[in-house]
């Protein structure tokens, strides 16, 4: 099976041994995305809505760098912080699809990096 590495300057640059996503077996595994604003490398803390924004964003830029948009989207899984940020999250998050949404699940987790309170990764058919 042959792996293609997906990266953009559009999104926040990997802080550790990772790439924004990679290609593989008729599918795209894009990494989690924090809110990092990629052409300061600052972090979008303004609120959560503005975070998940950011977060998406970010997620945006490398579906459009493999030439993908978020209908491509089959999986998504969202790291939180605190589960009471999750009505304004899946507000923020439901706004960047349409029609059939993707398979998710949704985990409160004891800490993420940067110290963000939202990081989402997603997985995204190549075919429609």
């Amino acid at each position: 099976m042959q792996k293609q590495i997906i990266n953009t300057e559009k999104a926040p640059a990997p802080i550790g041994p990772y790439n924004q996503a990679v290609k593989a077996g008729g599918l795209l595994f894009i990494s989690g995305q924090v809110a990092i604003i990629p052409a300061t490398g600052g972090l979008v803390t303004s609120s959560i809505k503005d975070e998940t924004h950011q977060v998406m964003d970010n997620l945006k830029a490398i579906l459009d760098e493999a030439k993908l948009t978020f209908e491509h989207i089959v999986k998504t899984t969202i790291f939180l912080s605190d589960m009471s940020l999750f009505a304004e999250v899946n507000e923020v998050y439901g706004s960047y699809f349409t029609g059939d949404y993707p398979a998710r699940e949704t985990v409160a987790v004891k800490g993420l990096p940067k110290g963000v309170n939202v990081e989402i990764s997603m997985i995204a058919t190549l075919t429609l």
